[in-house]
């Protein structure tokens, strides 16, 4: 690295203090000149990768990733020194042992007083385990799906089979079978899903997503939920945190709330304040609500967290006496791409 100095909030940063404080760091710290040369690797770079000092400089590091990877790693590379935007990429690195393990990639430009990009400083994070936690949780939750699903397929089966014996209750048995395959289709938006295995969503609407959601219950079908409001576009970015939203809420107002009687109703009213989308749900004519549960289960902490978490959003409870308030505030861009 040459003896320039670098800017962090108008103080210069000699080569030694950057080098004693780049060692001292777990991850893998390296630097580059404004053009993408990389000139500087910090202990960490060669005790992982095992390679003698100065054989990645320049464009030699690009040898050390796994060539599936290299693509994409140099089409955001460029991007970033072409638009000065923070660099990030996940990546299979080779390790001193030989073994490929996954990291993550990021990069900041270095500006000096005048806005100007006087060097990129970068770091390398080892992920691998998590990676690898990451990939089996994804395979269980895709096997635990599949048999979900076959099991909501053996079940309209079974009731198939069953109207032939009593054609008198054909009507009620094809009604039940529709129901079924929609608690099918809804499955597949409230179950977790990573980049690769979230639903293709053709660009659809929010008030359409939620009467697909809602489809399967009797309540829907008798107008004791209604939706009404503006209606934002929706894609698989935001429909899957959504989805696990109101399958809680619906599924609690089934079970405690204003759906547990016959005449109890849901009101769900959207509103577009920009740049949120605020989503009201008012449950009148359930049970008499004493206060605050005092126990939230899993299904609720997940369903808040992902509006907060995917959607940029928050999402408020009252626990009127009359019935259940809940109030969603969503980030609009974070509905759709």
């Amino acid at each position: 690295m040459p003896a320039t100095k670098l800017y962090e909030s108008g103080l210069p940063v000699t080569e030694a203090t950057f080098k004693i404080l780049t060692d001292a760091m777990p991850q893998m710290v390296w630097s580059t000149l404004p053009d993408g040369f990389h000139d500087y690797y910090n202990e960490r770079w060669y005790e992982f990768t095992g390679v003698p000092r100065g054989s990645t400089d320049g464009e030699g590091w690009a040898g050390m990733f796994h060539e599936d990877d290299q693509p994409e790693a140099w089409r955001r590379w460029r991007h970033s020194l072409d638009t000065g935007e923070p660099y990030e990429v996940e990546y299979r690195l080779r390790h001193h042992t030989g073994q490929y393990r996954w990291t993550i990639g990021r990069a900041q430009a270095v500006r000096d007083q005048n806005g100007k990009i006087v060097r990129w400083i970068g770091t390398c994070t080892d992920i691998h385990e998590a990676k690898l936690v990451a990939e089996a949780n994804e395979l269980l939750s895709h096997e635990l799906s599949h048999r979900i699903k076959n099991i909501f397929s053996v079940v309209g089966s079974l009731v198939a089979l069953t109207a032939r014996e009593f054609p008198q209750a054909k009507a009620f048995a094809t009604q039940f079978r529709e129901r079924v395959a929609s608690l099918g289709r809804a499955h597949e938006f409230v179950r977790l899903h990573s980049e690769s295995s979230r639903p293709a969503v053709e660009r659809t609407t929010l008030q359409g997503l939620l009467a697909s959601l809602f489809e399967p219950y009797p309540a829907f079908d008798s107008g004791r939920i209604a939706i009404s409001g503006d209606d934002p576009m929706v894609d698989d970015r935001g429909a899957t945190p959504l989805a696990l939203l109101f399958h809680e809420l619906v599924t609690n107002a089934i079970k405690y709330g204003a759906l547990s009687n016959d005449f109890g109703t849901v009101v769900i009213t959207i509103h577009r304040r920009r740049p949120n989308i605020v989503i009201d749900w008012v449950e009148r004519g359930g049970p008499e609500i004493a206060g605050e549960p005092s126990h939230a289960g899993f299904g609720s902490k997940l369903a808040v967290m992902s509006v907060e978490r995917q959607l940029g959003g928050n999402f408020k409870r009252e626990w009127d006496f009359s019935g259940l308030r809940a109030t969603a505030t969503i980030a609009e861009r974070r509905l759709a791409r």
